[in-house]
């Protein structure tokens, strides 16, 4: 991986785990449902950026050289494969998923 993209993709992780955390202390402490919500959706938003980096970084990087070696078909059946799992979250409209 990119080291900018491996940089950027660790980054974004690590927002993830903290809101996460801090949505933990939230439920612990019976803040009020709608605020939880709120906060597990940026959860998801920074686990979706660092799902999208990981995918430029493969279609930039790996997609490429396994074309040059003639591996078109594995590629794609690979990507289909791990595109099935990166789905927006429900009730996420299509236009707010790819922004």
């Amino acid at each position: 991986m990119k080291q900018t993209h491996r940089d950027d993709v660790l980054r974004r992780l690590r927002i993830a785990r903290g809101h996460l955390d801090g949505v933990v202390r939230m439920v612990e402490e019976d803040t009020y449902c709608p605020e939880v919500m709120k906060q597990l959706a940026a959860v998801q938003g920074s686990l979706q950026q660092a799902s999208r980096r990981l995918l430029r970084n493969h279609l930039e990087t790996c997609v490429p050289d396994a074309m040059r070696a003639g591996r078109v078909d594995e590629i794609v059946d690979e990507l289909m494969d791990a595109l099935r799992f990166d789905r927006p979250p429900v009730g996420t409209t299509v236009e707010a998923a790819i922004t």
